[in-house]
């Protein structure tokens, strides 16, 4: 058999050499590089000191956040100028929402019971401001029906906060029928790309999709606090957040008493920007950018497949879906101690996570080899109780 080209990375993250590393889905192992770019952050805050937000005009703070949300975006094939930074998704999704109002007939807000729980609370905690909340339910607690998501939105429908893929299956959603009906019926569509960026290929703008929401610590290698939110650039003059800051003024170091939103992508933005964090993250997007999408689901693919019917021979429940063309990049295996189970293996030096409903939670990425996914297995067979 050929040697897999795509395992040269491994020497580029430097955790694969002391553990089996297949927890992807939460937190992606350190790029190396990561070091040099913390370096260059303190370097700057020593030389420069205040003056580091915007001198020189080639290597400043600010300009760093142009350059990273650029760099994001060219992930998911969103036109530069059509994402920023922020802190985490939470506060994202509540700046859509503040963007709407819900006071009137349209006032409407349709998602899944399968949605991560942030922005479940979020749009919970609208309702004080006249949201309706219309939740469909999952049938099988592994993905939901994408006609049932379409047919409970209608004309009184505001926006559909939609995960891509689902934290707790890996089940990935068919959004683009999703998107078409929103936008028949005048409403929007915030996607959460946060499971899907780094291993599944897609593209923002050939979606259509309105907003887009996601962070970088899962398959893109990234540290915390560097989320992000895409606004389609038609919307963008358009979009008005309650929720916003200083930076996100018009000349925000003017600190003009009247608000005057700024005519591009900062608009997004609220307070002061997460300047420390987006150095730990620009080198996993590099490295993604180099690998190629294409090569990384290929991969991800054929080692899920490979797990999901090796945990199926060996009596596990997999609360994932069979269908790769349905699946993220992760496999849930679920058994009677699984909870129990995942901390002896991280314990033993196999690095994953438990979730409530689905099970021990097994992302291969394109460094990862057949041999770690065997491995893993063998250990969980031995830890699993009658």
């Amino acid at each position: 058999m050929a040697a897999d080209p795509l395992l040269k990375w491994r020497e580029e993250f430097p955790i694969l050499s002391r553990k089996t590393y297949l927890i992807n889905n939460s937190l992606g192992p350190m790029p190396r590089r990561v070091y040099d770019g913390l370096k260059h952050f303190a370097d700057m805050w020593n030389d420069r000191g205040v003056v580091a937000w915007h001198d020189p005009p080639e290597d400043n703070w600010l300009h760093e956040c142009e350059e990273v949300a650029g760099l994001i975006g060219s992930v998911m094939g969103a036109p530069r100028g059509s994402v920023m930074l922020h802190l985490n998704v939470a506060t994202l999704t509540a700046q859509v929402l503040s963007s709407i109002n819900f006071s009137g007939r349209r006032n409407r807000i349709v998602y899944d019971d399968m949605q991560f729980t942030s922005p479940h609370y979020v749009c919970q905690q609208w309702t004080r401001y006249g949201a309706e909340l219309t939740i469909v339910k999952s049938d099988d607690r592994i993905g939901v029906d994408v006609q049932k998501l379409v047919d409970a939105i209608d004309d009184r429908t505001a926006i559909v906060p939609i995960s891509h893929v689902y934290f707790r299956s890996a089940y990935l959603q068919d959004v683009k029928p999703i998107i078409e009906k929103a936008h028949k019926v005048g409403a929007k569509v915030l996607l959460d790309v946060y499971q899907s960026i780094g291993t599944v290929p897609f593209n923002v703008t050939d979606l259509n999709v309105d907003y887009a929401v996601g962070g970088s610590v899962k398959w893109v290698c990234g540290g915390p606090n560097v989320c992000y939110l895409y606004v389609r650039p038609d919307l963008m003059p358009g979009y008005k957040p309650a929720l916003t800051g200083w930076i996100s003024h018009a000349r925000p170091f003017k600190f003009e008493m009247e608000f005057e939103p700024a005519a591009d992508a900062w608009r997004i933005s609220t307070g002061t920007p997460p300047v420390v964090a987006l150095y730990s993250v620009r080198p996993g997007y590099e490295i993604i950018r180099q690998v190629g999408l294409d090569k990384i689901r290929e991969k991800s693919v054929r080692l899920t497949t490979h797990l999901f019917e090796k945990a199926g021979e060996a009596g596990f429940k997999v609360n994932s879906p069979a269908d790769p063309n349905r699946r993220g990049g992760t496999v849930c295996i679920d058994f009677a101690n699984a909870e129990e189970a995942h901390h002896d293996l991280i314990r033993r030096g196999y690095v994953v996570d438990y979730r409530p409903g689905g099970g021990i939670r097994v992302s291969p990425h394109f460094f990862n080899t057949k041999e770690e996914c065997d491995a893993i297995l063998a250990e969980m067979k031995k830890l699993r109780k009658a």
